[in-house]
Formats: C-alpha cells, sequence, structure tokens
C-alpha cells in the first residue's frame, strides 16, 4: 500500500469522525425527530449553560436548546429528546449534580389527570437559594445572636438595664395578681362553699366507693394469684435492669471524674489550656486549606481547554497535510498569554543532508579523502509543535514563538473581522538543509461557525520546489463541547 493509498485512507476517516462530531456538536438530527420544545421562565439561571441538561426523576430527557433575557426574567429553551405529556402545574427547578457538580433543570410533572399545556405555554421555573445567599443568612443569625447574649451577660449599662427591668416586669405583675385577688375576695369564698358541699358529697359517697375499690383489688389479687410467675420473670427483669443503669451510671461517672482531673484526650482538651490553642491553631489552619482550595478551584474552573483537527489537502503536491491542535487558555478567552502543543503529518517530510567520508590510496601511494554528500527525505517522521502566544490589539491579535514543525519559528494572527476571518504568518525553519530559503506560510480561515472552520494559503512560497497552493477544513471544541460530547456517550 503506497504512501498517497494511507494518507487517503486517513483523511476519509478523519472526514467521517469530523462529520459525526459536527452532528453531535451542532445538535443537527437528520434521521429523527426534531424533540418536543417548551420554554420556562426563571428570576435567575446563574450557572446554568447552553446544552444543559434536563432531567425529570433524576433521568436525563434533553438539554437546554438556549437562553434569553426576556425583561428582568430568562427564558430558557428546554428540548425533550423524549417527548413528555406536560400538565398544568408542571414546575422547572435549576439543581446541582452535587456540591461542585454542574447546574441542570429538573422538571417536577404535575398532578395526574390534569389539563395539558398547550403548543407555546410557558412552564414556571423556580431557582433555589444559592449557597452565597444561605451563607450570608447563616453569618446575620450568628451576630444576632451573638448580640442577645452579649446583652445579659451584663456587658454593658444597656444589658444590666435590660435585666433590672424585666426584674421590675415581674415585681409588677405580682403586684397586680395581689390586687385582684383583693378585688375578687367574694368570688373565693363562693369557691370555698363549693368546695365544703363537695367534701360533704364525697363523705355520703365514701363508703360505697370503698367497697367498689375493695372488689376492684380483690380482682387484682386474684389476677395477680393466676399470673405470679409471669409477674416474678418480669420483676427479674426490671432488676437486671436496673443493676445495668447501675453500672452504667458508675461507668458515666467514671468517664466524668477522669474528665474532670484532666486525664485522656476529652481531659485535657476541657483542662488544658494548651490543648485549647493547640484546637484552635489547628482549625485555623482547616480554615487557611479551605481558602486555599477555594481559590486553587477556582482558577481550574477559569482554565479552559481547545482541541482542533485540521486537514489540508495540496494543489501542486497531489498530497495533504493532517495536524492534531491542543490550545491552554489559563483565563479563558481573556488570558494574557496561550499556550499551543501541535502533532503534524506533512506530506514533504524532512530533508536529511549526511556526509560521509572515505580514506582512498592512490596508485603511487599517496592518501586521498573523499567527501560523499547524500541527501535523503524522511517522510514517515511526524513533526510536533510547541507555542507560547501573547495577546495584543485588545485580543485581536496574538503572537506566537517556540517551535513549529519541529523547527524555531514565529506566528502572527490577526482578526480581520472579529470572531469570523483570521489571517495568519507563519516563518520558521531559518537554518534549512541545501541553504534554502526559510519557511514561509500565509493563510486565511473562516470560522464557518464556533466549532467549525475554512483554511487556504499559500506555503513555502519561497522555494520553488515545495511552493504550493492549499486548501482545508478543520473542527475545534472546547472543554464546554467535550463534556457535553462525554456526557452523551452512552453507557454499558
Amino acid at each position: 500500500m503506497n504512501q498517497a493509498l494511507k494518507v487517503g485512507i486517513f483523511m476519509t476517516i478523519c472526514l467521517l469522525v469530523l462529520g459525526w462530531l459536527v452532528l453531535r456538536i451542532e445538535d443537527l438530527n437528520l434521521w429523527g425527530s426534531a424533540g418536543q420544545r417548551v420554554d420556562a421562565l426563571f428570576d435567575s439561571v446563574a450557572g446554568l449553560d447552553d446544552k444543559s441538561a434536563v432531567r425529570v426523576a433524576g433521568v436525563r430527557v434533553g438539554r437546554v436548546d438556549g437562553i434569553r433575557l426576556e425583561g428582568r426574567r430568562a427564558r430558557v429553551t428546554l428540548l425533550l429528546e423524549t417527548p413528555m405529556t406536560l400538565v398544568e402545574g408542571t414546575r422547572a427547578l435549576v439543581s446541582n449534580m452535587g456540591l461542585l457538580g454542574d447546574k441542570y433543570v429538573e422538571l417536577i410533572p404535575g398532578p395526574d389527570g390534569g389539563r395539558p399545556l398547550a403548543a407555546g405555554e410557558t412552564i414556571a421555573g423556580e431557582t433555589p437559594i444559592s449557597f452565597d445567599q444561605a451563607m450570608a443568612k447563616l453569618e446575620s443569625i450568628g451576630d444576632s445572636i451573638q448580640n442577645v447574649t452579649s446583652s445579659l451577660a451584663g456587658g454593658g449599662g444597656e444589658g444590666e438595664g435590660g435585666i433590672g427591668g424585666l426584674i421590675a416586669s415581674f415585681r409588677q405583675t405580682a403586684d397586680e395578681i395581689r390586687a385582684l385577688v383583693v378585688a375578687n375576695r367574694a368570688s373565693l369564698d363562693g369557691t370555698v362553699r363549693n368546695f365544703e358541699r363537695f367534701s360533704a358529697t364525697l363523705a355520703d359517697e365514701l363508703p360505697r366507693l370503698t367497697a367498689q375499690i375493695e372488689r376492684t383489688l380483690s380482682q387484682v389479687e386474684t389476677l395477680m394469684a393466676e399470673n405470679r410467675d409471669d409477674l416474678r420473670g418480669s420483676m427479674t427483669n426490671i432488676r437486671s435492669l436496673t443493676e445495668k443503669m447501675h453500672t452504667s451510671v458508675e461507668n458515666l461517672n467514671e468517664i466524668s471524674g477522669r474528665i474532670a482531673r484532666g486525664e485522656g484526650t476529652i481531659g485535657k482538651l476541657v483542662n488544658s489550656e494548651e490543648a485549647h490553642t493547640e484546637l484552635v491553631t489547628a482549625l485555623q489552619s482547616v480554615e487557611k486549606g479551605v481558602d486555599t482550595l477555594t481559590d486553587t478551584l477556582g482558577r481550574i474552573q477559569k482554565l479552559e481547554l481547545e482541541l482542533g483537527l485540521e486537514g489540508l489537502a495540496y494543489t501542486d503536491l497531489d498530497d495533504s497535510r493532517a495536524a492534531f491542535r491542543l490550545d491552554l487558555l489559563p483565563h479563558g478567552r481573556e488570558s494574557d498569554r496561550f499556550y499551543r502543543v501541535e502533532l503534524v503529518s506533512d506530506p514533504r517530510g524532512r530533508v536529511v543532508e549526511k556526509e560521509t567520508y572515505y580514506t582512498i590510496e592512490r596508485p603511487d601511494g599517496s592518501l586521498e579523502t573523499v567527501t560523499l554528500n547524500r541527501v535523503s527525505i524522511d517522510r514517515s517522521k511526524r513533526l510536533f509543535s510547541a507555542l507560547l502566544g501573547l495577546p495584543f490589539a485588545n485580543q485581536r491579535g496574538r503572537l506566537w514563538a517556540g517551535l513549529i514543525e519541529s523547527r524555531a519559528g514565529a506566528q502572527v494572527d490577526y482578526g480581520l473581522v472579529e470572531q469570523r476571518l483570521w489571517l495568519s504568518l507563519e516563518a520558521f525553519d531559518f537554518n534549512r538543509e541545501l541553504d534554502r530559503d526559510p519557511h514561509l506560510r500565509a493563510s486565511l480561515r473562516w470560522d464557518v461557525t464556533p466549532n467549525v472552520y475554512l483554511r487556504g494559503g499559500y506555503d513555502d512560497f519561497l522555494v520553488r520546489d515545495y511552493e504550493s497552493f492549499f486548501v482545508g477544513a478543520g473542527v475545534r471544541w472546547t472543554d464546554r463541547d467535550l463534556k457535553y460530547l462525554l456526557g452523551s456517550v452512552p453507557k454499558f
């Protein structure tokens, strides 16, 4: 199998993968239904991104297909890949996948038998309280409790005055109760007379009640005689339980005594000022560690990755060039520096010049050194690029420097039409074999979509044997696209 056929098979596979990835990223459904779309209104959708998952009872049924501002509220379009019958009372809730997980939309179905929602009808959205709001509320409650306890502790004139006022209120209440008793003495006398009549009635009825109680006690004695063995067993169990409780109380007394004497870990912690200081120091260290971890997670969250796959066809060489690229943006699109690593398959290969020295003997016996120069082309070697980029012109241009196709070089990218049309100039391999001129390349890139672009240009135009026009296409994915693709992979 020759080299051209291998490259053709490789490019065919790359284009098929490219087509599939474009369909997945752009959500182009060529063979299935378009799905069911429904809108929901939220007061806030902070943290929710386009293409976030839509779930019902925790099961993914679709994704977010658009977020836009409508007045002071956010309208979110939900694309349900699995058609559902939504009824009146259905709600949408913004939820989290764990403490640090991504946000998604949870659909809470309405009651059974409800009226089905008409086409274009909007679902009510609910936004749960955020973590920052909860922490602010807890801090406010803690401050209020601290103020109350400080006042009651007599930490100032206001606190002592508050307690004095409370005692005065109790004294005033007692005086009012005494006045109430004096004012209602007649009523109290009537109550006493009623109690006397009750006592007389009780004296008349007491013999009958006593006889009835005696009969009841007799029945109880008979019942106890019949169940004496069961009662004896119950008493034994109660006695055993009492002994165990007594043992437990003794153990608790022993433990509390050891704590009071400063023995053991808890005793040292309670009674030792040094242990208390060490505990406070440890808690402060933990707090600093949590702050450091929070700061690190914030920096990692700003980090963005871009993966790219590109194929170019050379018109004058009847061959093609493939490249796989990884871009690292420490602070997203607004980074003050960028990093790029690229693996390249160049159809022209790498020219290798080798000098061999031979020593020959002439007929007259003298020796002569002969130099043989051999030039070959290695087409199997893969080239790589490693570049550091710096932005200029308000992020509209980028200047790259480092290795380009395994040779030192530099590159300039400039946006002629912002975010759409880019001009690139590359210069590298300044010390080429056979004293050739440096390798120069000029190209234009048109971004068809945020993920797909077209590229064309003129390569190595200073060397007649290698100069050629080229045209091709490429695809790139951000970390958000990769997260969506990985989430769409079926689990086995």
